[in-house]
């Protein structure tokens, strides 16, 4: 029996796991009921006071006691956190004391009435973004909600109830609540208590039971809240491999315009979308300018309640709507759309076009379209063309007036002259219709083309059809004439303002893709945090006409602003701490604030998170001095946003890269020195252990002058190995992060001189000579280290060169360094070791280790040393005989 196929899928369990014990923060605890007076307030008191009990640190944030005796009793033995007081219109609010609780930070946290709006003054517009800010600070939250006031249910409770439930929640908070605790009463039981004065004073009381207390109310709103719960379980209780096949067979467009009608379809929609586990996607097309401002403003409001509900929104451009919404469907692979359908009165329009849904359905024939109806009853849209009228008579300009009786008066003045030639009257509608066309091009809206269409048929009528100068026709044709050419005319100037404005769209479009793109190209070419910040600063004053700052953290963790202003504001109120405070704020919590925003509503920018895999990298804010920032800039911005995350990310990935460079090459650096150690050390301690030895096992049968020279070689290897801890210790003068050194400036003869007085003492028969320029060279350098290099370098030069051969040390001058060279006439250096001569472990070649004492480790801490100085050394042979090593340092500090 094969039952692999119905096992769960042990990765997506795996990372299911990982998520879980990955997630940071609180946990939220819902207490979900039906209506008020249920008891859910009661029932997170109780399990309050059991872990209060217990020993947890338990405090009430904020609690609704109704002057109910139940909960004043219970409020007597928990610790409850004092309200903050805001005054609003000569009146005293009190209000969760959100930044009080933080500081405190309790275990547990009772915060009453989840779809609270705070009052003005407050950090956040809603309560639930209160606990939003208390779990992510890793406190657990104990809230209650009713069914009314998840956002989704909304227009179903209103439907019920015929109520308007303004103070809702977005879903999201329910459903990933980490437990949903269901109070549940009989809506009769309910009822007895509203009588006996527990839930509201009877007053009240008597009204809420005569309206939304109603027991059929109260039998469907339980109806939905269980409904609503028992999908939450049935949700939690699938498997993940069914989800994601849900979502990947399954997606829906929601479709938004200017109707108060459009909320409902967006709740329709949000519901569906979570029943099928599936992605949905909010679309309204931008296809005339003339929306009133209250239409406008439902727009707005219809985006923001389709983003809080967990939509992707998305504005579109075009003048037939139908059209435009059915080819991006084609492109986003949607399988359902959702659309609203209002009972409007029959026009003359309407017998000849096909309504906008079953234009949808014609486009679409594969796409299942939802169509939603709306319950307000007949809806009349006159005010709406009243409106147009209103922006149409507001829009009209002289200047279209004088293009337009202007290119009229010229059709009319070639009218005449082609009569005066006798060309013909069809040459005369001919030069009308295409003054109409140019009247339709050059002016704005469709007013002009229009009137032209009408006045250019009268002209014609009034000046060449006979009787002249007459509105009178006395040929049959005529009328018929008139007609055709005021129909050409229309449909030629409504056609070409159409196009006009396709042409703009279209300029729109193309210019926010070329500026996206030309973006998106310079950041992958700039390199360098301050570099990125200065182009994104520089983009964001100009495309938004606004002053903007960004803000990144360092590698302390501290914020750090770069500001930019636009010439126009000349306040920088955003390098305030209060503003500064703002953007701290969206870096903690991953959110937009600021103005315009339900956060921190009173700063004076717009403040967006740059995002990367769930991390904030960046914080861009944009002044609001001179308005609040529109639906399209947020948009705009938000489609910024993730190229400046990715730069910001391959900037720290670069940067990373770079320092497991720079660490891999200390790393071979200390091998290095640990294999020439292990080289060079080898023959003077053999020497050493060997010549004691001897001394000691033979001691008394050993001749005098044999014994000396034993004791005289200890001495040496005994030297040598006190110049190598010499050489070691040079080593740690340097900065080891950054490879730099303390520079000031030297002499460069006088560092020559102490090296070679040095050596003198140690090999005072040798040939040394010296020549160093004329002129004063003060070059900038460590002079111990440098003076340690020429020893290191002199020394090796003697090892490897016949007692009376020349050694030669120079110093000159050439451009903008200070060259640096040590010559010797000895065996010189084999082709072999010659590409590694300063790598440290071959410095001996194929000799055996004890046939002398290389100097590799001298060789790698020298270069180590002039790298330091950001110069560099080299090694050769001379064409006469043996080896040339020189170094190069530079003469300024900016050299490399």
């Amino acid at each position: 029996m094969d039952v692999t196929d119905n096992r769960p899928d042990p990765e997506a369990i795996l990372i299911k796991l990982q998520v879980k014990d990955e997630k940071e923060g609180g946990k939220l605890k819902i207490f979900f009921g039906y209506a008020a007076g249920v008891g859910k307030t009661y029932a997170m008191l109780d399990e309050a006071l059991e872990h209060y009990r217990w020993g947890s640190d338990v405090l009430v944030g904020y609690v609704e006691p109704h002057d109910r005796p139940e909960t004043l009793k219970f409020l007597e033995e928990l610790p409850v956190l004092p309200p903050k007081s805001i005054s609003y219109k000569n009146m005293e609010l009190k209000e969760f004391d959100l930044d009080e609780a933080l500081r405190r930070k309790p275990k547990l946290i009772l915060v009453d009435e989840l779809a609270h709006t705070n009052g003005e003054g407050s950090r956040n517009r809603k309560r639930y973004q209160d606990v939003e800010e208390l779990l992510h600070a890793g406190i657990d939250v104990f809230t209650t909600v009713n069914v009314q006031h998840l956002e989704s249910l909304n227009n179903v409770v209103e439907d019920v109830t015929k109520v308007t439930v303004r103070e809702t929640v977005p879903d999201y908070i329910f459903d990933q609540a980490d437990m949903v605790k269901v109070i549940d009463i009989e809506p009769e039981e309910l009822l007895q208590r509203l009588k006996e004065g527990k839930v509201y004073h009877k007053e009240r009381a008597r009204t809420a039971m005569s309206n939304f207390f109603a027991v059929e109310n109260l039998r469907i709103l339980r109806e939905i809240a269980l409904r609503k719960a028992t999908d939450r379980i049935s949700n939690e209780n699938q498997s993940e491999r069914i989800m994601q096949e849900k979502m990947a067979n399954t997606k829906f467009l929601v479709c938004i315009s200017g109707s108060p009608s459009s909320a409902k379809c967006i709740r329709w929609t949000a519901r569906a979308a979570e029943a099928f586990h599936a992605h949905w996607i909010a679309i309204y097309v931008e296809d005339e300018d003339n929306l009133s401002a209250e239409q406008k403003q439902t727009v707005r409001n219809n985006m923001e309640l389709a983003e809080k509900l967990g939509a992707e929104v998305n504005t579109l451009m075009g003048h037939d709507i139908a059209e435009t919404i059915a080819e991006y469907a084609r492109l986003a692979g949607i399988t359902n759309i959702v659309v609203g359908k209002s009972r409007n009165k029959k026009t003359i329009r309407s017998l000849f076009e096909m309504d906008f849904e079953d234009r949808l359905i014609a486009l679409l024939p594969a796409i299942e379209v939802h169509i939603i109806p709306d319950n307000t009853g007949v809806r009349s849209f006159h005010p709406q063309k009243t409106q147009r009228f209103r922006d149409l008579r507001l829009n009209l300009k002289g200047r279209d007036w004088l293009k337009t009786f202007g290119i009229l008066l010229a059709a009319l003045l070639l009218c005449e002259g082609l009569q005066f030639w006798e060309f013909g009257d069809q040459n005369d509608v001919m030069i009308f219709i295409l003054s109409v066309l140019i009247i339709s091009r050059i002016t704005e809206g469709y007013f002009y083309g229009v009137f032209a269409s009408l006045l250019s048929v009268l002209i014609f009528n009034f000046f060449f059809t006979q009787p002249y100068f007459t509105f009178n026709a006395i040929e049959n044709g005529y009328p018929l004439t008139f007609v055709i050419m005021l129909f050409i005319s229309l449909i030629t100037s409504a056609l070409t303002v159409r196009i006009k404005r396709q042409a703009r769209f279209a300029a729109e479009r193309e210019h926010r893709i070329e500026v996206l793109y030309e973006i998106n190209k310079k950041l992958l070419v700039t390199r360098g945090t301050e570099n990125i910040i200065a182009l994104v600063l520089d983009y964001s004053v100009k495309l938004f006409e606004r002053s903007a700052i960004l803000y990144i953290q360092d590698e302390n963790g501290e914020m750090k602003g770069s500001y930019s202003p636009f010439p126009e504001e000349k306040d920088s109120f955003m390098l305030a701490e209060d503003e500064k405070a703002v953007a701290h704020w969206v870096f903690v919590n991953g959110k937009k604030a600021g103005a315009g925003t339900d956060t921190l509503m009173g700063a004076g920018a717009f403040y967006e998170p740059v995002l990367f895999q769930g991390n904030v990298l960046a914080v861009i804010g944009l002044s609001c001095k001179n308005g609040n920032m529109d639906h399209n800039n947020r948009l705009f911005l938000r489609m910024i946003t993730p190229l400046v995350a990715m730069a910001f990310e391959r900037q720290r990935l670069s940067d990373e890269q770079r320092n497991i460079l720079v660490e891999t090459e200390k790393e071979k650096m200390r091998s290095n020195l640990l294999r020439a150690i292990s080289h060079d050390l080898r023959t003077p301690l053999t020497g050493i252990l060997g010549a004691s030895s001897a001394i000691l096992e033979n001691e008394g049968s050993i001749n005098a002058d044999t014994s000396r020279q034993l004791i005289v070689n200890i001495k040496e290897d005994s030297q040598w190995l006190i110049r190598m801890v010499e050489n070691l210790l040079s080593v740690t003068r340097i900065n080891e992060g950054t490879m730099n050194v303390t520079k000031t400036l030297e002499a460069g003869e006088e560092i020559i001189a102490e090296a070679v007085s040095r050596i003198r003492k140690r090999y005072g028969e040798r040939n040394i000579q010296v020549k160093v320029p004329e002129e004063f060279l003060e070059v900038p350098m460590d002079g111990t280290l440098i003076a340690q290099v020429l020893i290191n370098l002199l020394e090796n030069a003697i090892k490897h060169s016949r007692e009376e051969a020349l050694i030669e040390v120079s110093l000159r001058k050439k451009e903008q360094w200070a060259i640096f060279e040590v010559l010797d006439n000895g065996e010189g250096i084999t082709e072999e070791d010659l590409p590694s001569l300063f790598e440290g472990y071959t410095a001996l070649g194929g000799k055996a280790s004890d046939s002398a004492r290389g100097l590799g480790i001298g060789l790698s801490i020298c270069r180590s040393i002039i790298k330091a100085h950001q110069g560099r050394m080299e090694a050769e042979n001379r064409s006469g005989g043996g080896a040339a090593f020189r170094f190069l340092l530079p003469l300024e500090e900016n050299i490399s």
